[in-house]
């Protein structure tokens, strides 16, 4: 029996990890209130380090970026390995790619990594120093993933839901980009089956199929109940968007391509659910706890 400790207590990715992982000998700690030394790793089999700064935001210095995402990782590493650990699993991000994929690259388990901001440079960092610590008593696994999204979700994909909700006219239509997501429960499987097997290496979680934005924004809406115009923008408008917000453009209008082939072949797993029914399982569970706050 795997005894798995999370590190990075009431994470939106652990909270969900303890729900739906097979395995039930979980445990969490905070490395708030914990220092990596102060952490007891007697009878710990996997670690799973969630703890991050997980969104670039400019109220946040780029040192917090790296001494959170880096430096913290690679202490808690440390100290798993002389607690005699025997696997860490680091939950990493798609950010490590860089911001501006050309749509003929495609992505994959062995692409370049060129990240652009402090919280995809911290991540990559973290990644290249547990791939220097692995031994073949302490299996490091790394784990890419696009933006994930789920029950609990917040961040983006929640702005995308409210806004969808407030909103009946949005300039989303006829969008043929492609990206990828993960609906967290999937997620979920993808670690599973890592801890099963003890799969070392660097592997992509994600949905089996690309979303465009305009199927992405009809999904939601359907699942709100809401009837939603989409038009697409004048090419003018896009054009002055892409030259004065060019992060925001790409995340709209841009492509993100990727595949998983490896990922699969090792692991022997595919996603148990399609985007459309993690998107519904999301968004019904959202109306169900709005409901139950009512209640109250």
């Amino acid at each position: 029996m795997n005894k798995i400790l999370i590190t990075g207590a009431q994470s939106f990715v652990g909270t969900n990890f303890i729900a739906h992982s097979k395995f039930t000998e979980i445990r969490e700690v905070s490395l708030i209130d914990n220092s990596p030394e102060e952490i007891n790793f007697n009878e710990v089999d996997v670690v799973l380090h969630l703890a991050a700064i997980v969104h670039q935001s400019k109220k946040t210095p780029e040192s917090e970026y790296f001494k959170v995402n880096r430096d913290l990782c690679l202490k808690v590493a440390e100290y798993a390995k002389k607690g005699k650990v025997k696997h860490f699993i680091f939950l990493s991000t798609f950010k490590v790619y860089g911001d501006i994929i050309p749509d003929s690259v495609i992505l994959n388990e062995q692409s370049s990594c060129f990240p652009t901001d402090a919280y995809g440079r911290s991540k990559h960092e973290a990644e290249l120093g547990l791939i220097k610590m692995e031994e073949p008593d302490f299996i490091v696994s790394i784990i890419r993933a696009p933006l994930v999204y789920g029950v609990g979700v917040k961040a983006n994909m929640l702005s995308l839901v409210k806004l969808v909700n407030t909103l009946s006219i949005l300039p989303f239509g006829s969008m043929n980009n492609n990206r990828c997501y993960t609906f967290v429960e999937n997620l979920v499987g993808f670690i599973d089956r890592i801890i099963e097997i003890k799969a070392s290496g660097i592997f992509i979680a994600m949905d089996e199929k690309p979303l465009s934005t305009t199927e992405l924004v009809r999904f939601i809406a359907k699942y709100l109940g809401k009837k939603v115009y989409l038009f697409r923008m004048p090419k003018l408008l896009t054009s002055l968007l892409k030259i004065s917000l060019p992060g925001f453009y790409n995340r709209l209008y841009g492509s993100f391509r990727s595949e998983n082939i490896k990922t699969i072949e090792i692991l022997e797993y595919k996603p148990h659910y399609s985007s459309e029914e993690g998107i519904k399982k999301m968004i019904l569970s959202c109306f169900r706890n709005k409901e139950e706050k009512h209640n109250k």
